[in-house]
């Protein structure tokens, strides 16, 4: 096992393509040309930390760290996105990805990344590896005559690139609003577009009346449907008004196809709230040191004292029980092998969930995925931030 320089870069691509099986097809209709994917992801693999097993000079299995900063609950954390993962077929069952996610959670707590998030090709796999999911993808479809009625709102909105300044800074805006959205940089955006034909996609940006932008939408039209990749806004006069602008499309689609990245009932805000919408995990997530993510968890509330109980099947120094309590001045304290309060026993994997607010304390009590009793788990309840994920990255 050694890091993976770019001189490997063809072959890192080369494994990437034959695990997850992305064709020249695929590669096209994105918009590349023959041999500009590879050069788009090579800033990619210099920027991030990978790791490979090697026969020879031969790349066989590997994973990339990719390097990033989320908001968790209105604080910021540096964030490793696991993304690039894969082995090729015969060097399967050794054993390789195993140590490969070993090295790659103790390079992650080197580098001050307590939490890490993933895109999960399999579920169960990573839940065996301490990952659990934290944020959901809806989908939805909303027939021509189910648009909403027009509202008479101040501001306007216009149409733009999608590399606009005011797409970038209205984004970045939100990020630090939304408890854990990616706080993106260049190469965030790059990723975030990667496999997007971006030359056929639009902004529309909403100004309030103050000529302050407060909400995008990233679209396209194609077939008589209206395609939305994505809809920011941080005012409801700005969903609002983007909404308008959809609707002001009637007469040109049949349908509105489009994606959220957070449980919002999209039904409940129509009229007509009879639409086809569907659910699907999306983004998994891993607290790779408890100890120090407790530290820098921004708690809703002072709470009773309590600790934790912590089992994880990849990090030793996350087994074994941390105390928390807060002194006079509402300030968390943290101390391994301490056991002040009522006890929670937890698995990493609910006890990121839990924090991510992913999932409630009370739920994941009901369905036995967390062991207090209930005075400790109405203390979680009350120290817990309600802030649900919102996460619309790729890597």
């Amino acid at each position: 096992m050694r890091p993976v320089t770019p001189q490997y870069l063809d072959q890192f691509n080369d494994l990437l393509g034959y695990v997850f099986q992305v064709t020249a097809k695929e590669v096209s209709e994105s918009g590349y040309e023959e041999g500009e994917l590879e050069r788009a992801k090579r800033p990619v693999l210099e920027e991030a930390d990978v790791f490979g097993w090697f026969n020879g000079e031969d790349l066989v299995s590997q994973l990339a760290i990719y390097p990033c900063k989320v908001n968790i609950h209105g604080r910021e954390f540096e964030m490793a996105g696991l993304t690039g993962v894969g082995t090729y077929p015969e060097y399967a069952g050794h054993g390789l990805m195993h140590d490969l996610i070993s090295t790659a959670l103790e390079h992650m707590r080197s580098r001050r990344q307590w939490i890490s998030y993933l895109y999960p090709y399999s579920i169960p796999f990573y839940r065996k590896k301490g990952w659990e999911i934290m944020s959901d993808h809806l989908t939805f479809d909303v027939r021509d005559i189910q648009l909403p009625k027009q509202q008479n709102l101040p501001g306007h909105v216009e149409r733009m690139d999608i590399d606009a300044e005011d797409v970038i800074r209205t984004y970045d805006r939100f990020a630090l609003l939304n408890h854990g959205a990616m706080i993106r940089n260049q190469l965030n955006w790059d990723e975030y577009w990667r496999w997007e034909n971006e030359e056929e996609r639009t902004a529309a940006v909403f100004y309030d009346e103050n000529d302050e932008p407060q909400g995008f939408l990233l679209y396209w039209i194609a077939n008589e449907i209206f395609h939305i990749k994505e809809m920011v806004y941080i005012t409801q006069e700005a969903r609002i008004a983007l909404w308008n602008f959809v609707s002001a499309h009637f007469s040109m689609v049949e349908h509105v196809r489009g994606n959220i990245y957070k449980n919002e009932p999209l039904h409940f805000l129509l009229d007509d709230g009879d639409i086809k919408q569907t659910i699907k995990p999306y983004f998994m997530a891993r607290i790779v040191d408890v100890e120090q993510f407790l530290r820098a968890y921004p708690f809703a509330a002072v709470g009773q004292p309590l600790h934790f109980i912590v089992s994880d099947p990849m990090a030793p120094w996350n087994v074994g029980t941390f105390g928390i309590t807060w002194d006079d001045a509402g300030q968390v304290h943290v101390e391994r092998d301490q056991h002040p309060g009522l006890p929670v026993r937890v698995d990493i994997q609910t006890l990121t969930t839990m924090l991510m607010s992913y999932r409630r304390p009370s739920y994941l009590s009901l369905i036995e995925r967390l062991d207090a009793d209930r005075a400790a788990v109405k203390n979680l309840e009350q120290i817990i931030p309600m802030e649900e994920p919102y996460f619309s990255d790729y890597f």
